[in-house]
């Protein structure tokens, strides 16, 4: 097992699925193969718009033959192991690379950096995920639960194999306690802590947001951790979508269902457009296989 850095871009060509499976050709599936079982930081080239540098981490489960594309394989992502950074961590800080195994002798990129799949050291895994992860301006949770600190990740400087500590560190990356605040954040900034279906951007005198970071697909059925899984809600729409009274469609209209009580009131609620308001970024929407799963398992039609 090895920790590694797998290659993915938002436009990209191959058939991704962050959070649920990684295609690859044939040349690197032994690099790949090293990866299984251990965790991947997920990394954007720097070629593109806007790119968000090293910008999740995922535990590969297995690697297999992709069964609809001959001479490709699939990593196939652990179920509920992908998270989103909350701090996308960028490839450099000014000379110095945030990943050392792509540096020549010379202090600069070798033909390494251009690889889909490479390792990673432990030290670099660990301190690219402490900064991914930490929280330095905190959206507190809109019902004022306590701050839960997220967790150190760093791995001791002079560390030269990887610890059986360090190994109990990375647990924490699937600890729920972890995952929802850092998926709220990636959330609320995705949809600039405004609520997607009123528009309302509302923060109390708390400095809280007022909004919640919902799942489209929950948890508990599977839902992943990832931007594209979430929606920005305030209390009532998240408690109308949770149960079915509104959905999104994949136009991103509004849809309220038959079967609510009162459609004055509720359609006074949805903002004007009477489509969803956010995300800033396209690359951030909601994904089609989520709100289709919402509106075939969760709809009241």
């Amino acid at each position: 097992m090895a920790f590694g850095v797998f290659i993915h871009r938002a436009d990209s060509i191959y058939d991704d699925s962050p959070a649920e499976r990684y295609q690859f050709p044939r040349q690197y599936l032994k690099q790949a193969t090293k990866c299984v079982g251990d965790w991947i930081v997920y990394y954007e080239p720097t070629k593109l718009r806007d790119p968000k540098g090293y910008f999740a981490v995922a535990k590969v489960a297995d690697v297999a033959p992709d069964p609809t594309a001959p001479g490709m394989y699939l990593a196939l992502i652990e179920p509920g192991s992908y998270l989103d950074f909350s701090n996308p961590v960028p490839l450099r800080d000014g000379n110095k690379y945030n990943e050392t195994g792509i540096v020549n002798e010379a202090g600069r990129p070798s033909g390494r950096a251009q690889l889909a799949i490479r390792g990673l050291s432990s030290h670099d895994f660990y301190a690219i995920i402490s900064r991914g992860l930490a929280e330095h301006d905190v959206l507190l949770p809109r019902n004022g639960a306590p701050q839960v600190a997220v967790e150190d990740f760093t791995e001791p400087e002079q560390a030269t194999f990887i610890y059986e500590e360090d190994r109990e560190r990375v647990l924490s990356l699937v600890t729920r306690t972890v995952r929802d605040r850092v998926f709220r954040r990636v959330v609320l900034r995705a949809y600039g802590e405004r609520c997607a279906v009123t528009g309302l951007r509302l923060i109390n005198g708390g400095g809280r947001a007022e909004v919640d970071a919902a799942h489209i697909r929950p948890v508990e059925r599977n839902g992943p951790d990832i931007v594209n899984n979430g929606l920005a809600l305030s209390g009532t729409a998240h408690w109308m979508f949770d149960r079915g009274l509104i959905c999104i469609a994949d136009d991103l209209k509004i849809e309220v269902s038959r079967h609510v009580n009162d459609m004055e009131s509720v359609s006074a609620l949805i903002n004007k457009t009477g489509r969803l308001v956010g995300p800033i970024e396209l690359r951030s929407r909601p994904h089609p296989a989520f709100l289709s799963w919402h509106r075939e398992n969760v709809f009241k039609q």
